[in-house]
């Protein structure tokens, strides 16, 4: 087994002294997801079981596994070897899913890179593709309750969009300013909430004090909450691919905790993954 990063390890290590989650792994026929579920089986983290034959397309293994989630028999959903459209389906069909009345269903990365000094969430970058502005309010309550679960009490969260003033011509800055508001007036709560902010504002307390930005959470963040699906999907795999950082996927507002990655991560992001999902599922106990 490959050594999780710094940071990602901190979480396996609080999640091994839980009891083991039992976990539907939709899809396992791939040979990383049997790596990611034996490395998480001897770690003690999870009681696997594995869906596929005689499942023999993608949507009724996503759909049985979902099932076993609706029935309590498993605690947590982990998607395998098929596409995240086709487990989606399943898990937001709104008579047979794992909806919840009056939440939006989310998507983090929880990114470790190895040039920062702690653990980075990006959202959404894998489900809402153009969330408007209630959604982004929606978005960015999923990711501080689950820092909030993590252990980060008060987590800073940056608006991002291309750079640090409000401007018309930037819807995304218009967005940004009004979550910083909703923020300070109670409509999102546990967190300081601060934008618009651009990235390297966001992460480098450096290139904010060059700009003259006051800000309690520019260069401290540790949510960033993208503009929509393709400038967080973009962002996540420049830092895993060019920044070495390796990152953590899990869907957020939902009645169980779901594992969900790309096809092309590691074990070790997996791994990671399950150890999120456990941490969420104890706290929620």
């Amino acid at each position: 087994m490959i050594q999780p990063p710094e940071k990602l390890q901190a979480l396996i290590d609080r999640a091994h002294d839980l009891p083991p989650v039992r976990v539907a792994v939709a899809c396992a026929a791939q040979l990383v997801v049997l790596e990611t579920v034996r490395d998480a089986t001897l770690l003690g983290l999870v009681a696997p079981r594995l869906v596929g034959d005689p499942a023999t397309t993608d949507s009724e293994a996503a759909s049985l596994a979902v099932t076993m989630v609706r029935r309590g028999e498993v605690d947590v959903l982990m998607k395998g070897n098929l596409h995240t459209d086709a487990l989606m389906r399943a898990i937001l069909d709104s008579e047979t899913g794992l909806r919840l009345a009056h939440h939006r269903c989310s998507h983090i990365f929880l990114l470790d890179v190895p040039s920062h000094d702690r653990l980075i969430g990006i959202t959404d970058a894998a489900i809402n593709i153009t969330p408007d502005l209630v959604a982004k309010g929606e978005i960015c309550q999923n990711a501080i309750d689950l820092f909030h679960k993590l252990g980060v009490h008060a987590p800073r969260v940056a608006v991002l969009s291309a750079v640090e003033t409000v401007t018309s011509v930037i819807p995304s800055t218009l967005d940004a300013a009004a979550l910083t508001l909703m923020a300070r007036r109670g409509q999102i709560t546990g967190a300081q909430v601060d934008g618009p902010l651009a990235f390297d504002n966001a992460v480098s307390v450096g290139a904010a004090r060059e700009k003259g930005i006051l800000s309690e959470v520019a260069g401290v963040v540790d949510i960033l909450l993208v503009p929509d699906l393709v400038s967080g999907n973009i962002l996540a795999k420049a830092l895993e691919y060019l920044g070495g950082a390796v990152a953590a996927g899990v869907a957020l507002g939902l009645s169980a905790p779901v594992v969900l990655t790309s096809r092309a991560d590691p074990a070790v992001a997996r791994l990671a993954s399950l150890a999120v999902a456990a941490l969420m599922l104890d706290h929620s106990k």
